[in-house]
């Protein structure tokens, strides 16, 4: 990885190209983030930068989080990401990374927390077909019906599409085009879907396909 940014989602719209064509975008604020902590092959082993996001009130810090930001030379942050880049010469403790550092037409990867459904049937969750509705089937349209022979394997295997917790999950978008770039609102907007909900926290790092 070269570069990444945290940043915040604001929600979905669309813009025009040059001749015309509606491109769906998602809408982010994407820093200003500070550089909180740096670490090195030396000292960690790995290469690496640690960011902060979003003021936050003194009030609201552990004792141990305020020393974290005093040490750094920065004002308290809400969120904080370590990403591990190839090459950190470039950076110190205390400077800025803006929204700048990507540009129109480069390829991101954006990690984001999903929506979270709470505790769903697997029709919902999986996308599994309802039961027949004609007379006999019963009040139970929407169960995952008969999971298995009683003689062999007289159990249900492991990874069984079931009923169970759906979305609140960290998931990674691959390989999403930067749209546009506002450097003076902090905006970037990439073309498709982001997880999360708006307001979410989501992490853009270039992409590893690319």
């Amino acid at each position: 990885m070269k570069k990444g940014i945290i940043g915040k989602k604001l929600g979905m719209t669309q813009i025009f190209d040059e001749i015309g064509n509606v491109i769906p975008v998602t809408l982010i604020e994407a820093g200003p983030c500070a550089v909180s902590q740096k670490k090195t092959v030396d000292n960690d082993g790995y290469d690496a930068l640690q960011l902060a996001f979003e003021d936050a009130k003194e009030k609201n810090m552990t004792k141990a989080e305020l020393g974290h930001f005093k040490k750094a030379g920065i004002s308290p942050k809400k969120h904080l990401k370590e990403f591990r880049l190839e090459d950190t010469t470039a950076y110190n403790v205390g400077d800025v990374i803006t929204v700048d550092t990507f540009a129109a037409g480069e390829k991101v990867d954006i990690t984001g927390l999903t929506k979270g459904h709470g505790y769903t049937g697997c029709v919902k969750r999986w996308g599994h077909h309802i039961l027949r509705m004609t007379h006999g089937t019963g009040p139970v349209h929407r169960q995952p019906g008969s999971m298995g022979a009683n003689s062999t394997p007289s159990r249900i295997f492991k990874n069984k599409k079931m009923p169970g917790q759906y979305g609140n999950e960290q998931v990674t978008i691959l390989n999403l085009s930067v749209a546009k770039i506002d450097a003076e609102k902090n905006l970037i907007a990439v073309k498709g879907a982001v997880p999360g909900a708006k307001g979410g926290i989501v992490f853009i790092r270039d992409s590893v396909k690319a």
